[in-house]
C-alpha cells in the first residue's frame, strides 16, 4: 500500500501531541469525496474561505488550490465542524459549512453548489429558517437515492426559548432541512430531537434503500450521554428516535466526539462511538451482533464505512510518541476482522475520514506535518 501526500498549504502554529492524541487545530478540519469520474475532491478552510483541490490520480498530484466563496466569511474548520462535500446524481457538487457569528458558539448553516463540475459556485445561502444569532452549528450533508439533499445540524433555539421562560432544557436540539431541487432552495426546518449533546457531530448515512438515517449523542434522563438513531423522512414528522448505545455514561459535559454510522447491502447497521462510562474511555464498534472495543484507552475519532458486505473501521490513537491511524477490515459483514496500521504522524492532525471509490474504502487524513494522506485500504 502506498500513501500519497498533499503539501500543507498554510502555515500554522503547531503544538506537540497531547495525551488525547493530537487534537486538531481549527485549520486542519477538512473533508473529501470521490466524484463519479474517480477524481478526489478535498475541502478545507483558510483565510475566511473554503479551499478546494482535486486529484485525478488518487493523491499522486493535485490541482492548484482555489477559493470557493466570492466574499470571505468565518468558516468553522475543526474536526467536528468542517466544510463538507457531497455529489448529486448528475454530478452536482454540494458544499455545506458552518459560518461562525459574532457571539461565541453561534453560527449559521450555509450551503453553496456547483452545477458545472466545480467551475463556478452559487452565492452561499443560509439554510436554517431561524435567523436568531444563536447556535446553528455542526452541519452534516447527505444525498438520498432520489437526489434530495439532507442537511442536519445542532440547534440552540429551543434551549434559548426555555431559558427565556425559565424552564429547564437539557442540551440542545437537532434540526434538518431538505432540498428537492438540487439545492436551489431548502424546505422548512424539521426538528429531529430535543436534548442532544452540544458539540458532538451528527452522523448521517444511507441504508440499503437509499434512505437517510442520523445518529447522535443524546442526553437521556437524567444526564446519560449515550446515542440515539432515527430515520429522516423527506417530509412530515420524524419517528421517535431509538436508543443506539447502552453505556450509561453519566457526564455533565460534551466530549466533542461524535459517532459514525454505515449500513451494508443487507441492511445491517454498523456504528462506531466513543464512551467514557465507568471512567474507562474507549472507542467501540457494534454490528452483526458484535460489540468490539477498538484500540486502547487513547483510541478516538473513529469512522465506519460499508461497501456491500465489506465493513471498514478506522480510528486515530496516540502511543506516547506518534499518532497512528489504525483500521479493521471485515469481508463478512462484521463477523471476522483483520487489523492494519495505515499511517502515522508526529504532529497535529485532523480526524481520519473514510471515502468510498471503485468498490474500495480509502483513508483521507490531514496532518500538520505531512499534509493530506490518501491511502487505499486493502483487505
Amino acid at each position: 500500500m502506498k500513501a500519497y501526500l498533499l503539501p500543507f498549504l498554510a502555515a500554522a502554529t503547531l503544538t506537540a501531541p497531547a495525551a488525547l492524541a493530537a487534537t486538531s487545530l481549527p485549520q486542519l478540519g477538512s473533508s473529501g469525496a470521490f466524484d463519479a469520474q474517480g477524481r478526489l475532491w478535498v475541502a478545507h478552510a483558510a483565510d475566511g474561505n473554503i479551499i478546494l483541490q482535486t486529484s485525478a490520480d488518487q493523491g499522486r498530484s493535485w490541482s492548484a488550490p482555489r477559493a470557493v466563496l466570492a466574499k470571505p466569511e468565518a468558516v468553522e474548520a475543526n474536526g467536528e465542524a468542517r466544510p463538507k462535500i457531497a455529489f448529486g446524481p448528475q454530478g452536482q457538487l454540494y458544499l455545506s459549512y458552518t459560518q461562525s457569528l459574532g457571539k461565541p458558539h453561534t453560527g449559521n448553516i450555509r450551503f453553496t453548489r456547483s452545477v458545472d463540475g466545480g467551475q463556478t459556485f452559487s452565492a452561499p445561502i443560509t439554510v436554517q429558517r431561524d435567523r436568531a444569532e444563536t447556535g446553528h452549528r455542526f452541519d452534516d450533508i447527505q444525498v438520498d437515492a432520489e437526489g434530495r439533499i439532507f442537511l442536519t445540524w445542532l440547534d440552540k433555539r429551543d434551549k434559548d426559548a426555555a431559558q427565556a421562560a425559565q424552564r429547564p432544557y437539557r442540551g440542545i436540539a437537532i434540526y434538518y432541512a431538505v432540498s428537492a431541487n438540487q439545492g436551489a432552495s431548502f424546505g422548512d426546518d424539521i426538528k429531529l430531537a430535543d436534548h442532544t449533546c452540544e458539540c458532538c457531530r451528527v452522523a448521517t448515512a444511507l441504508d440499503e434503500q437509499g434512505r437517510v438515517h442520523a445518529m447522535w449523542r443524546h442526553i437521556f434522563e437524567p444526564n446519560i450521554r449515550d446515542h440515539a438513531i432515527a430515520l429522516l423522512p423527506a417530509s412530515g414528522r420524524p419517528a421517535q428516535p431509538e436508543r443506539a448505545t447502552h453505556d450509561g455514561w453519566k457526564i455533565d459535559a460534551c466530549p466533542h466526539r461524535g459517532p459514525s454510522l454505515a449500513f451494508d447491502s443487507s441492511g445491517q447497521r454498523h456504528q462506531v462511538w466513543f464512551s467514557g462510562a465507568n471512567d474507562e474511555g474507549g472507542l467501540f464498534y457494534s454490528g452483526n451482533g458484535k460489540l468490539m472495543r477498538l484500540g486502547g484507552p487513547q483510541a478516538e475519532q473513529g469512522e465506519v464505512a460499508a461497501i456491500g458486505r465489506r465493513v471498514v473501521v478506522a480510528w486515530k490513537e496516540f502511543d506516547g510518541t506518534a499518532t497512528g491511524i489504525h483500521a479493521k477490515v471485515s469481508q463478512d459483514g462484521g463477523a471476522t476482522w483483520r487489523e492494519h496500521t495505515l499511517a502515522t504522524t508526529q504532529g497535529n492532525s485532523d480526524h481520519p475520514h473514510l471515502l468510498r471509490h471503485g468498490g474500495a474504502a480509502w483513508l483521507l487524513w490531514r496532518t500538520a506535518d505531512e499534509g493530506f494522506v490518501v491511502r487505499k485500504i486493502e483487505d
